[in-house]
């Protein structure tokens, strides 16, 4: 059985509800994750909250800025201040984007990388190149995008390409595959199925904006809709249960909304270790 870097329920922690936190843990929570580029470099009162955090939950980094497709350098004085980051709080997995978001400048999004051969070549170096910098693990999380310039292959055999090339793991997305499945017209369960399920280190689980019936707008600004639920249950039949992680970046609601959903996702697991028990 393959070991998850983290186990359980996640949440990503955001500074709206980091009092609320750090005075009534929920119990649900096993594992927590956070971008580096909004905490590593925190001192005084806020980076202690996330010191005492750290030491009671699991930690993740989930990074916005690497930009992995990039054509520039990468930047190796940011791996570095990853890399100590990650020793002093004792974080063994950084996950990043499978997107650039940089050329001469900041680009302030999440940019789609051509699903070319030349560009799996360029992404690999720069993956092996993190690892060999961090000495931690690393996983790229497959992304949503609305447009797929220069394109020589499917998004599948893209990102299994980069996968079996660079030996790094997997955070999948299930809203992710979601969205670009009612994007760009495929089946979302059999773009599942393709995946590697030997490489998911955890998965996200967000919500979205629905713009068109055939435009969804990745916002992680919302609930999470049954259609994805039925996907992250699909997820687990397929590959079994493994870590699951709640993203809310914007409209964010207080706590203890965040923990009803939350509950929901230990629900699908429960009904999901159940259903393999009885088959």
């Amino acid at each position: 059985m393959k070991r998850h870097p983290v186990t359980g329920v996640g949440l990503g922690l955001r500074r709206d509800f980091l009092d609320d936190f750090l005075l009534n843990p929920p119990e649900i929570v096993d594992f927590i994750e956070v971008a580096p580029e909004n905490w590593m470099t925190l001192g005084g009162e806020l980076g202690e909250k996330f010191a005492e955090i750290a030491t009671r939950h699991s930690v993740t980094l989930h990074g916005l800025s690497l930009s992995l497709g990039g054509p520039e350098k990468l930047d190796e004085y940011f791996l570095h201040r990853v890399k100590h980051f990650m020793d002093k709080h004792h974080i063994n997995l950084y996950t990043e984007h499978l997107s650039y978001c940089s050329d001469t400048g900041h680009l302030y999004d999440l940019m789609p990388i051509p699903f070319t051969q030349d560009a799996i070549a360029h992404v690999v170096d720069r993956i092996k190149k993190v690892q060999d910098v961090t000495g931690n693990q690393f996983a790229i999380e497959n992304v949503s995008y609305y447009a797929a310039p220069m394109q020589q292959m499917a998004e599948i055999e893209f990102i299994n390409g980069i996968l079996e090339k660079s030996d790094c793991q997997l955070l999948l997305d299930v809203n992710n595959i979601y969205v670009n499945s009612i994007n760009h017209g495929y089946d979302a369960l059999d773009f599942l199925k393709q995946l590697p399920c030997e490489r998911i280190a955890y998965c996200h689980i967000a919500g979205h904006y629905e713009e068109d019936a055939d435009l969804i707008i990745d916002t992680h600004g919302a609930d999470v809709v049954s259609s994805v639920w039925n996907l992250l249950s699909e997820a687990y039949q397929l590959f079994g249960v493994f870590p699951t992680l709640l993203e809310r970046d914007f409209n964010i609601p207080p706590l203890n909304e965040l923990i009803d959903e939350l509950q929901q996702i230990k629900r699908h697991m429960t009904q999901a270790k159940t259903n393999q028990y009885v088959a």
